[in-house]
């Protein structure tokens, strides 16, 4: 992969700047832009689906199109704002499994 220019990441640095600028009251997330996908804003919530909620209802992100991984309790979204192709994520606290003990399976 050749080293791109931060030039060539324009457009999910404008909807940041855009976003901070309109949604500075919004709860914080975190943020990642990356040279692997120059055209996508992450904006990344966890253990606050609340937040999540409240960045997809101020973008105004149908319900309906975040995607629901239950065994790993993520949301996913995608949106355009501002020419930039922004993500949603929102992690929730999946509390580790309990020690499985010897003979305590299913009976066949």
């Amino acid at each position: 992969m050749r080293a791109r220019t931060l030039a060539e990441l324009s457009a999910p640095l404008l909807a940041l700047r855009l976003l901070g600028a309109e949604f500075g009251h919004m709860p914080a997330p975190t943020v990642e832009v990356s040279p692997i996908y120059p055209e996508r804003l992450d904006l990344t919530f966890h253990d606050d689906f609340a937040a999540f909620e409240a960045w997809r209802e101020a973008l105004n992100i149908a319900p309906e199109s975040v995607v629901h991984r239950v065994q790993t309790g993520v949301l996913r979204v995608h949106a355009t704002f501002a020419g930039a192709e922004v993500m949603l994520t929102g992690y929730a606290n999946v509390p580790a499994a309990g020690p499985v003990l010897a003979g305590s399976g299913a009976v066949s």
